[in-house]
């Protein structure tokens, strides 16, 4: 039987990309989880030479549950990844940033994710790159979430 309903091939088409970005793959060297944290925070370093970003926004941009995020974050620390540090007036909010002496582990991790990225860039090209990304964008912005 062909699928044409597009409500059924979307969600063919979700369960296949799913299968395609093993969470597990996609960040060799580092928990699912933990790469994603760290990407936030490594992202935000390159904005402003800081990278200092709170917990709570971490919990915002990742909508992962709170629980996990400490976890995750407590991992980090750890791992000696992330650093906890002051910010701002309010002394509850937790704020981490990069731990300069150790940004090259997590880079070398972040280098094979860019890697996989290139693949499938290569694979779909530009402008369904861009597409892609403007499609993802267009959920996060409209706040959707499953």
């Amino acid at each position: 039987m062909s699928i044409t309903n597009k409500d059924e091939r979307l969600i063919e088409s979700w369960i296949t990309l799913s299968g395609i970005f093993k969470n597990s793959r996609f960040t060799t060297g580092l928990h699912y989880n933990e790469a994603i944290i760290m990407n936030i925070v490594y992202k935000r370093y390159l904005e402003d030479g800081e990278g200092i970003v709170s917990v709570k926004e971490i919990i915002k941009k990742t909508r992962m549950l709170k629980s996990l995020v400490n976890r995750t974050v407590n991992s980090l620390l750890n791992q000696g990844l992330v650093e906890k540090c002051e910010h701002g007036d309010d002394k509850r909010v937790v704020h981490i940033k990069c731990s300069k002496d150790k940004t090259n582990m997590f880079l070398s991790v972040h280098s094979s994710s860019l890697s996989h990225a290139q693949n499938i860039i290569n694979i779909i090209g530009e402008d369904d790159t861009d597409a892609f990304i403007r499609i993802v964008d267009k959920l996060e912005k409209s706040g959707y979430s499953i």
